[in-house]
């Protein structure tokens, strides 16, 4: 028979993830990519207005894939102290190296002193303690025929104490 040479044998591999590739099976997909870990990372306030507070919301994530990962979206929803604080979609374009972390921010418009009284209350509480959160969304990656990544995580933050005790009502 045909004897394989060393060249063919190293390409092996790579034409078995090319066929995952090109079947597109999403079952199959969706199994290739690990799910990438976020962390919300930090809360600021970027301005205060009587109508609106404008906070700047900052993300951690990590990159378990053996390849990068081109993220185009990003749906996030975060809770702070069982509360509903910020949700929504935003276009981003970022990619995260395999293996590797990086950051992004989205900024968020809200009227807490009107929507959200009692959530005032614990964004002020955690000023002077860790509070926990909750976030979950999905991240839209820019490879053909992957469908987008969902994520949820939990754990604490500690909020930038100074400007958060100026959210009083005036």
């Amino acid at each position: 028979g045909a004897e394989m040479t060393p060249t063919s044998r190293k390409l092996a591999p790579l034409s078995a993830v090319t066929a995952v590739l090109l079947c597109g099976c999403a079952a199959n997909l969706e199994n290739v990519v690990a799910t990438p870990r976020v962390q919300l990372t930090d809360v600021q306030v970027l301005g205060l207005g009587f109508k609106s507070q404008t906070f700047l919301l900052t993300f951690d994530v990590h990159n378990p894939n053996p390849f990068s990962l081109p993220i185009s979206a990003v749906s996030y929803a975060v809770r702070l102290d069982g509360q509903r604080f910020a949700s929504g979609n935003a276009p981003s374009k970022f990619s995260i190296s395999a293996g590797g972390n990086t950051q992004f921010a989205i900024s968020v418009d809200l009227d807490l002193l009107n929507t959200a009284p009692q959530l005032l209350s614990v964004i002020r509480q955690g000023a002077r303690k860790d509070i926990g959160y909750e976030l979950e969304g999905r991240l839209t990656v820019g490879i053909p025929l992957t469908p987008p990544v969902a994520y949820r995580t939990s754990g604490t933050i500690r909020l930038d104490s100074d400007v958060f005790s100026s959210l009083e009502r005036p």
